[in-house]
């Protein structure tokens, strides 16, 4: 039979400080397998971004002062680059998500610990699926956040210029009335965006949890993002704050060794060395590994908030614990039960019955 979680499940719907709580609480309970689980993309992509960077150093030789020209095709060779590292590492961490969800919903189940092995083997079970969803959600939002990045600067542009004019007898008023304006601007652009990033914020959990297919799992998100718009924007702010501070910590001593070494870190490429500009690169990717989990484990506990606020998933969970696996039907009926954790995957072992036969819940890829 299932072995019963030691503890009872107790799930309540999360506000924004609860959900930021809980996942910082689980994150740092599990931190180093997080950690592992984290690392493997950013690793690779940060060895392919420094090798990136010495051939761009090569080919324009870059560090003998070179001319306007030559800089400017050094920091476009450089920047496209950087895209396309930085699009195919955060799809691999949202392929990687989607195995450590599946491994999260199992730890609420039966205790299962959290583990890199699980993670990596739920991933590779699903890896075409997922990549295939993963880029096509960050394509998407990456074009989405740019035009709406470019409509805020346009709007905020032309309001504090009109303000400017219209408060041109008292500028004291006409700073204060343009930051307000300001940050109002940029908080309708940062809500709109996340209207529209919430509603795919659940599609790798959906593919291994529940077992869909990549376009069924984008409706399935949408469906179940109708009220996580302010909670999914607060954890991204959170993680996004917690990275920059970790970022900047981690540079104090590197801008000590810059200091001490003589180094001019403003004068660009051509006075900065290759070794500072590698160590720039790894504090960068250190502080993404470092906080990415916080991330990733907020929006497991999204999902299974969601699933809890609009379908009782808290008492499908609590059944499953007690009762098992839901059993098949034969094939003319139609089971109108779902499973709490789809198990038809070739990383699922079989569930025994009381008589000692096996079956699997509803046999979903």
């Amino acid at each position: 039979m299932t072995q019963r979680h030691p503890n009872s499940i107790s799930i309540v719907p999360l506000g924004a400080g609860d959900l930021i709580d809980r996942a910082v609480r689980f994150y740092r309970k599990n931190f180093k397998t997080f950690l592992f689980i984290a690392a493997p993309p950013v690793v690779v992509g940060t060895i392919v971004s420094v090798g990136w960077r010495f051939l761009a150093r090569e080919l324009f030789s870059v560090g003998t002062h070179i001319g306007p020209n030559d800089l400017f095709f050094y920091y476009l060779f450089v920047s496209l680059g950087t895209v396309v590292i930085l699009y195919t590492e955060t799809v691999a961490t949202m392929a990687v998500m989607g195995g450590a969800s599946r491994n999260f919903v199992r730890h609420l189940l039966f205790a299962e610990p959290i583990s890199f092995a699980s993670t990596y083997r739920n991933t590779w079970e699903r890896v075409g699926s997922l990549i295939f969803a993963s880029g096509v959600i960050v394509a998407v939002l990456g074009v989405f956040g740019f035009i709406i990045f470019y409509i805020v600067l346009i709007a905020a542009a032309l309001g504090i210029m009109l303000i400017a004019w219209a408060f041109s007898f008292l500028p004291s008023a006409a700073f204060i009335v343009s930051v307000a304006y300001a940050l109002v601007a940029i908080g309708g652009g940062l809500w709109l965006f996340f209207l529209v990033a919430s509603r795919f914020a659940y599609v790798p959990q959906v593919m291994l949890v529940e077992g869909r297919g990549a376009f069924s799992a984008i409706g399935r998100s949408a469906s179940l993002a109708s009220g996580s718009v302010k909670r999914l924007m607060a954890l991204f702010l959170f993680t996004f704050f917690a990275t920059y501070s970790a970022l900047a910590l981690l540079y104090v001593p590197l801008l000590w060794y810059a200091w001490v070494n003589g180094i001019d870190v403003m004068g660009g490429a051509n006075t900065m060395p290759a070794s500072f500009e590698i160590l720039s690169q790894l504090v960068g990717q250190t502080s993404f590994i470092l906080l990415s989990p916080v991330w990733t484990v907020g929006l497991c506990l999204l999902y299974v908030d969601e699933r809890v606020r609009h379908e009782g998933y808290d008492i499908e969970l609590a059944a499953t614990q007690e009762l098992g696996e839901i059993p098949d039907v034969p094939t003319d009926y139609i089971n109108p039960l779902q499973p709490a954790l789809v198990t038809g995957m070739a990383t699922e072992p079989m569930v025994a019955r009381r008589d000692g036969s096996s079956f699997t819940s509803l046999g979903l890829k």
